[in-house]
């Protein structure tokens, strides 16, 4: 039976708290679930007491702070079950990618799962899900095979292409709108051991020469490069110590002689400050970002965009204080699908991003849009989309105009009262929009 924590519990602090700290939720009542059971309870008695739901496993992507209502805390729902015969999984609202990494390495077998472990793998793939093979097999979503979801009307369902095909189609994109997804069938790719790593460049140069060298990848690579104003700090390797730095991730899965062949260009350009590049099983792979595993508090903004051209690098050339990540995408990432789902912007060749420390919402961010605006496809992408960002605007630019118009009547179907909308909220069709 689901805990519920409310305020007075000296419990009710730490479970509301996630991964991202710009921002908390803070809802009346917490449910803790361990079971599908649980979340069913939970959303029946949020139904009853027309209160809205938020859902939190790691607190990774959090688009916005519920104030009130129901939060359906799913972290300790973190069961993982490999089937080899079948090369897929199943996994449970809660469970972290690097849960899923190791029950599928024994096997041979590896998720489709993106540059940091401890991000939830369910709310990670029913956004999209950006990985490490992206480029090469696709979104994340694209590999789905069912989803276990707890409706608006407290009813556990099963969603595939075949049994209730509108909200299995609505939930791979759409994400949190339609219900609270508890278990995903997934389908896992052979794959022990891949060439990656980091390149680490002196200053911001390096980044023109990753765009050049990109331009003529393989589907097999999946790269992108990130300027990271390092601080003078013991914890920082002593190489890039208060120093600021471009990293060059590299995920190739071909041979690590192709692969070293394949990175030279880049190893000429400049001596590196570190080069980490060397094959490494899948179970490392989280060492190719090397992403952040303590909490922290952040803003970030993205466009995607058509083209990469010298200018529209330079845009962040003078953000010192800020990270910039660029993310190639294009491949397998552009074509269209065998599972149906609601994904948009399929069309992007890059992700062009910044992040910001703090909780405050900079002037960077809204003038490197604009800069970018010449190059830009006018989309983005739902996973990139976190606290201030996650508008009802930016959600919408996430969707071809005609996937958000069915997105919006499957949610008067699904959830006419608008129970889950403390999400990327997509508002039922009949409901305003918002500002």
């Amino acid at each position: 039976m689901a805990q519920e924590i409310t305020a007075e519990s000296d419990r009710y602090d730490g479970e509301r708290t996630g991964f991202q700290l710009s921002a908390s939720h803070r809802p009346d009542v917490i449910f803790a679930a361990e079971t599908a059971a649980d979340v069913r309870a939970a959303v029946a008695h949020a139904a009853g007491r027309e209160l809205p739901v938020a859902v939190q496993a790691t607190g990774h992507g959090m688009p916005g702070a519920s104030d009130g209502g129901v939060l359906i805390t799913t972290g300790r729902m973190d069961g993982v079950r490999v089937d080899p015969a079948t090369a897929t999984a199943w996994i449970e609202a809660g469970t972290p990618w690097s849960k899923v990494v190791e029950a599928a390495a024994p096997h041979g077998l590896a998720p489709l799962s993106g540059a940091a472990p401890a991000v939830g793998a369910l709310s990670y793939t029913l956004g999209g899900g950006i990985g490490l093979m992206a480029r090469k097999h696709g979104y994340a979503a694209d590999h789905v095979r069912s989803i276990e979801v707890v409706t608006a009307g407290a009813d556990l369902v099963l969603a595939t292409p075949d049994k209730e095909p509108d909200l299995f189609w609505a939930l791979l994109g759409g994400r949190g709108n339609f219900g609270v997804a508890t278990r995903l069938e997934i389908a896992l790719v052979p794959l022990r051991t891949l060439f990656g790593g980091g390149l680490f460049f002196d200053g911001f140069d390096a980044v023109h020469a990753w765009r050049e060298w990109v331009a003529g990848a393989p589907e097999e690579l999946t790269s992108s490069v990130a300027v990271i104003p390092f601080p003078d700090a013991p914890f920082v390797p002593e190489p890039l110590r208060g120093r600021r730095v471009t990293h060059v991730r590299i995920a190739y899965l071909g041979t690590p002689e192709a692969g070293a062949a394949l990175i030279a260009p880049l190893r000429a350009h400049a001596k590196p400050l570190m080069d980490t590049v060397k094959e490494i099983p899948y179970t490392a792979s989280g060492t190719i970002h090397n992403d952040p595993t303590e909490p922290v508090a952040a803003q970030s903004s993205h466009s995607l965009l058509r083209e990469l051209p010298p200018q529209a690098i330079e845009a962040t050339r003078a953000l010192e204080s800020n990270i910039i990540e660029i993310r190639h995408l294009g491949g397998a990432l552009s074509r269209p699908t065998a599972t149906p789902n609601a994904v948009g912007n399929r069309e992007a060749a890059y992700l062009y991003a910044v992040l910001s420390r703090g909780s405050e919402v900079t002037n960077e961010h809204a003038e490197t849009e604009a800069a970018l605006r010449p190059w830009s496809t006018g989309g983005k992408a739902l996973n990139f989309l976190f606290t201030a960002h996650a508008t009802e605007e930016n959600v919408k630019r996430a969707f071809t105009p005609e996937a958000y118009e069915r997105l919006r009547s499957l949610k008067r179907a699904y959830d006419p009262a608008d129970l889950f909308r403390h999400t990327h909220r997509i508002p039922p069709q009949g409901a305003d929009e918002g500002p």
